[in-house]
């Protein structure tokens, strides 16, 4: 039962803030929180920091997302490492996240915002957090000498 329950919460804290967060600010809206973090109302019609915005539909990067899934959960099949499969299952899960907001939105909605004085690091999200830990996870296990 926890084996499928800590997925699906993931999932769903992801997907709640978002809506959460769409019901509550107007698109673009900025909340100051401190002196480096933000929340912000960004809608995100491309990839990674809204690259290919605009150039490709929305479906194009749900199939594009969904073949992604699928050749990661092969990759985690055939994995011996455990820290391995735990990163290629966060992965996983962050980027089911993203691929059902694009689903039913036709874009990712992004809210994180961290900056320093008048630099920005683009918005985020908590499933392009998953994906981040995910892929340090997975970079670790590549350095990592046990099987487990």
């Amino acid at each position: 039962m926890l084996k499928f329950l800590i997925p699906i919460s993931l999932i769903v804290l992801d997907l709640i803030t978002k809506i959460i967060v769409s019901n509550t600010l107007e698109l673009n809206q900025f909340i100051q929180v401190n002196s480096f973090f933000s929340i912000v109302y960004v809608k995100n019609f491309g990839v990674s920091f809204g690259i290919l915005s605009g150039i490709l539909p929305f479906w194009f990067f749900v199939l594009i997302g969904l073949l992604v899934v699928a050749l990661i959960a092969y990759l985690s099949s055939i994995s011996q490492k455990l820290l391995e499969k735990k990163a290629y299952f966060i992965i996983i899960i962050g980027a089911l996240a993203n691929i059902i907001d694009r689903s039913v939105n036709g874009f990712v909605t992004d809210f994180i915002s961290f900056n320093y004085k008048n630099l920005f690091w683009p918005a985020f999200n908590f499933a392009d957090i998953y994906i981040t830990v995910g892929i340090i996870m997975l970079i670790s296990s590549f350095f990592s000498k046990t099987k487990v």
